[in-house]
């Protein structure tokens, strides 16, 4: 998930004889499309091994962090059942944002709404759905308790919560991010944590993750300044990238990945290729050059 496939990459795969790059994940704001169509390599990936695992895993995070779990839990270890300091709020009755309506998004909301709580959703392209108000981003920042995200990373959504975005949000949000790390300005962040325009922030996911998460770090002196200080704060929660961790994602990732594969060296369509013109839409633009074998490369 955290290899970066660039374009020395992508020509070292292809000096070696590599015609195809299957991608174990839905994300794919690490590989440099470009030189992957110029070079002629496939490139396919597993789009929605399970939507419900990373919508439920944002879930956990707000009711964790709304109702102080993580604290509770240490306390009482040390058999310590004091209230003060884990006083929560009701969702009910809440307004939840939504910035981003794909199959995530729309699972999230569907929990929010199960809660009783309002949802507003912010999309570049709307799809109407019962018991979802699609507003104008600035009215969903203004509105929301709580901010999830669940939209991907491109270059128009990075650091899409800058210090000005915090500006605009409803003091004391909570924040949920189990989308893409760079979607917001991690110090900026910190900035909005400390003067409370920010009341709390679950996090799956890091801006500069790829150096860290997947693995044991503990030994490690030097460690990164504002990941430290996010994860120190007793209103932050960092969990290590694992929103997808469910056996049934793992099941589908596998399943998806070898049907990819197998359908790549049958010369069968390939339903989940990508290249940096169409990018796996499904819809691609009028320049894309998918011919009508359902293949973007000759491969």
């Amino acid at each position: 998930m955290n290899a970066e496939i660039d374009r020395a990459v992508v020509e070292g795969l292809v000096s070696e004889g590599i015609k195809v790059l299957a991608l174990r994940c839905a994300g794919y704001n690490n590989v440099d499309f470009k030189a992957a169509f110029e070079a002629g390599l496939t490139v396919v990936r597993v789009p929605a091994y399970s939507p419900y695992a990373v919508a439920e895993h944002a879930a956990a995070l707000l009711l964790t962090l709304n109702r102080h779990i993580h604290k509770a839990a240490a306390r009482t270890r040390d058999f310590n059942f004091s209230l003060v300091g884990l006083t929560g709020f009701d969702l009910h009755g809440k307004t939840a944002g939504v910035i981003g309506m794909g199959k995530i998004g729309r699972i999230f909301a569907g929990i929010c709404l199960g809660f009783g709580m309002r949802v507003l959703a912010y999309d570049a392209f709307p799809k109407p759905q019962d018991g979802i108000e699609f507003v104008p981003l600035d009215t969903l920042l203004a509105e929301s308790d709580v901010i999830s995200l669940h939209c991907p990373l491109m270059p128009e959504t990075k650091h899409l919560f800058s210090g000005e975005t915090f500006s605009k949000v409803k003091p004391g949000v909570v924040l949920i991010n189990t989308s893409r790390g760079a979607l917001v300005d991690s110090e900026a962040l910190l900035s909005a944590l400390r003067d409370g325009r920010v009341g709390a922030a679950g996090l799956d996911v890091y801006e500069e993750e790829s150096e860290w998460f997947y693995e044991d770090r503990s030994e490690v002196t030097r460690q990164n300044r504002t990941l430290s200080l996010l994860v120190s704060m007793p209103n932050v929660i960092v969990t290590s990238h694992q929103a997808f961790l469910t056996r049934e994602a793992l099941a589908n990732i596998a399943t998806t990945t070898l049907a990819n594969l197998d359908a790549y060296f049958a010369g069968a369509p390939l339903e989940n290729e990508i290249c940096y013109r169409c990018m796996g839409t499904g819809h691609p633009q009028a320049d894309c050059p998918k011919r009508s074998d359902g293949r973007c490369h000759a491969g």
